[in-house]
């Protein structure tokens, strides 16, 4: 046997974070022991790795329970959106009701298109904030990270709703 050398038909394995240990573990080799064998026996390895493991299965049930509330938090936006929107096409179809005339007309149909659009993305954000829900928590079960994408749903939609805004001003002040 050479000092600093491992004996034969023996392996020096880097298991840093395996099992709790730090630092080179000498280990049977297959061909020997018929499977690999640690020279300490695994009761004796580190107690706070089982603690580790079990606050990392808290970690995750708590990343899955803020997904649920962020997918909730959507949810509230969209039916907001929604309600506004339809609010809109009542509060100017009873201002049609009330004067018929040709601009309480105008602003009717200019309202319901407005409306409408709410409504429309109220719909198409409910469904990806479902979409966004569902791929996290897949990714989350497979072991992944979730990904932080580079235009996030609030961005998109708090742009949409800026451009359709500005399209409604704009059509609303060309006539």
């Amino acid at each position: 046997m050479i000092p600093g050398r491992p004996p034969t038909g023996t392996a020096v394995l880097d298991v840093r974070g395996i099992l709790g240990r730090s630092g080179p573990v000498k280990a049977v080799s297959i061909e020997s022991a018929g499977y690999l064998m640690c020279e300490q026996p695994p009761e004796l390895t580190d107690p706070r790795t089982r603690l580790a493991r079990d606050r990392t299965h808290i970690a995750l049930f708590r990343t899955q329970l803020a997904l649920d509330r962020t997918t909730l938090a959507w949810i509230r936006t969209t039916l907001t959106m929604a309600s506004f929107g339809f609010g809109m096409v009542a509060f100017f179809r009873s201002r049609e009701i009330e004067s018929p005339n040709p601009e309480s007309r105008l602003l009717h149909h200019d309202a319901i298109r407005f409306g409408t659009a709410l409504i429309l993305l109220g719909l198409v954000t409910t469904v990806l904030a479902g979409v966004s829900h569902w791929l996290a928590l897949r990714r989350m079960r497979r072991g992944e990270l979730p990904i932080l994408r580079e235009w996030p749903l609030s961005v998109t939609v708090a742009l949409l709703f800026a451009v359709i805004g500005l399209v409604a001003l704009w059509v609303a002040w060309i006539r």
